[in-house]
């Protein structure tokens, strides 16, 4: 590791953040969309459920046409390009996507808006095949999922503000007082975000991101890193199953949760939002939590802000509800709950292996406690999968494409592609419910969980074969 490697490249690193905010605003937003299509398109409910396929699937299609042109190049796409242009090209799809949207609105098609969203989701999926490695790459090894977790924190931070801004733009006429709804009140503020992908996208062409990232071409064993394709490595292969189960779980328990609140617990409708905005927040807290040492190596530091990141993010949860007119009584309880972050995210010493391991297995206590028991205490329960489910992104995209040295995109597009799984577990807990109760359902939860506990003990001894610990903090972006 040269000496530039040392520390994290925070000039880098923060133009390449912008990326990750916008895919957390763009994904959460869609929400909103959901119902202003099925009123604007007098759609059924199965329908205007189009709006989540439609923007998904394109993750899983980004990354085939991505290795399809891979393969008629015979090199690498990103490798061929570099990685900044492969940020500003996905920006520009992206910003083609979002336009789509006006002229979709302005004769009323349905079909174009959603090939709009799709369009948008294959310039997210060359983004996050370029955006997550190069994440890992902008700094030492040792704080590389600390960078990936830190970077999600701000996507969560887009999660969290996206759905306000949106709904504001788009029903700020009906909030006070008219409740004619127009597909066409969409366009202004899709035609913003598409200006503003254009803006970032030249941006980041002119910013010093590095083309080639050095950690990324560096190899720890020429003889592990000379196999012709990433599938050659079966530490890709077992963490593409892992990607696909983790975002899986992650969707599936807060998609699901509003059903079992209504149906067990009486909730109504309009009582649920804040619990699942909780359960966002929750990832956000847990990926400030997780991103302290990608700031400093000074241990004391980082036991301070171990403490204050994650109740600076929880504050941010209770001043955006506070804007939004909840009560904010039943959620101040739940900082003792993330405390046991605060403990596993210690006992973890940044090792992404370890990390993922602890937190599978919370994850699972999570779910069970909330199969187990009643009331609030159950909705606490499931809600908390948020803060278990907050680094495993980082940790198996970390585990997954160490050792890939110039195979690194092409494995990143593969990972990206299982995505998908936030919208197949989440229909299978779906059926699932149908026979044995919404509440024992989570059951599909555990399961994933337990898979990524045994990926955690397998890649462990598989990274070691190839020379790669992350306790002894080995260096060279792998």
């Amino acid at each position: 590791m040269t000496s530039e490697n040392s520390q994290t490249k925070w000039g880098q690193f923060i133009p390449l953040a912008t990326v990750f905010f916008f895919w957390g605003f763009v994904a959460a937003s869609n929400d909103i969309l959901i119902p202003v299509f099925k009123k604007a398109f007098d759609l059924t409910q199965g329908q205007s459920q189009f709006v989540s396929i439609a923007f998904y699937i394109s993750y899983t299609v980004g990354s085939l046409i991505y290795m399809g042109v891979s393969l008629l190049m015979k090199q690498d796409l990103v490798n061929k390009i570099g990685y900044k242009n492969g940020l500003a090209l996905g920006l520009v799809i992206s910003a083609f996507g979002t336009l789509l949207f006006y002229p979709a609105a302005n004769i009323g098609s349905y079909p174009l808006m959603l090939a709009g969203l799709f369009t948008v989701g294959l310039g997210f999926s060359l983004q996050q095949t370029v955006a997550n490695p190069l994440a890992i790459a902008l700094g030492p090894i040792k704080t590389g999922s600390q960078r990936l977790t830190l970077a999600g924190g701000i996507n969560n931070f887009g999660t969290t503000i996206g759905p306000l801004i949106v709904s504001f733009a788009i029903f700020g006429s009906a909030v006070s007082g008219n409740t004619e709804l127009s597909v066409e009140s969409i366009r202004i503020p899709y035609l913003i975000l598409g200006i503003a992908f254009l803006i970032v996208a030249v941006l980041l062409k002119f910013s010093s991101l590095p083309e080639h990232p050095e950690t990324i071409e560096e190899v720890v064993d020429e003889t592990v890193s000379s196999k012709k394709s990433a599938l050659n490595y079966p530490q890709l292969l077992l963490g593409m199953l892992g990607i696909f189960l983790y975002v899986g779980v992650e969707v599936s328990t807060a998609s699901n949760l509003p059903s079992y609140m209504e149906s067990k617990l009486g909730f109504e409708i309009g009582a649920i939002a804040p619990y699942i905005s909780l359960y966002w927040a929750s990832l956000m807290i847990g990926r400030w939590t997780g991103a302290v040492e990608a700031f400093t190596d000074d241990i004391s530091i980082q036991k301070i802000l171990r403490f204050v990141a994650p109740y600076l993010a929880f504050a941010v949860f209770l001043v955006v509800n506070a804007i939004a007119n909840h009560d904010l009584t039943p959620f101040y309880i739940y900082g003792l709950i993330i405390l046991v972050l605060i403990a596993a995210d210690m006992t973890s010493k940044g090792n992404p292996a370890r990390m993922l391991l602890i937190f599978s297995g919370l994850g699972i206590v999570a779910l069970l406690t909330g199969m187990t028991i009643t009331g609030i205490v159950s909705v606490y329960a499931f809600t908390s999968v948020g803060l278990f489910c907050s680094t495993l992104w980082p940790c198996i995209f970390t585990l997954a494409v160490s050792g890939l040295g110039k195979h690194t995109s092409q494995g990143s597009s593969f990972l990206i592609m299982m995505i998908c799984g936030g919208g197949i577990i989440s229909w299978l807990q779906g059926f699932v419910s149908e026979n044995i109760g919404i509440q024992n359902s989570y059951i599909v939860g555990v399961l994933c969980f337990s898979y990524l506990i045994f990926y955690a003990w397998k890649v462990s001894g598989i990274l070691k074969c190839q020379g790669i610990d992350f306790d002894t903090k080995i260096s060279g972006g792998h």
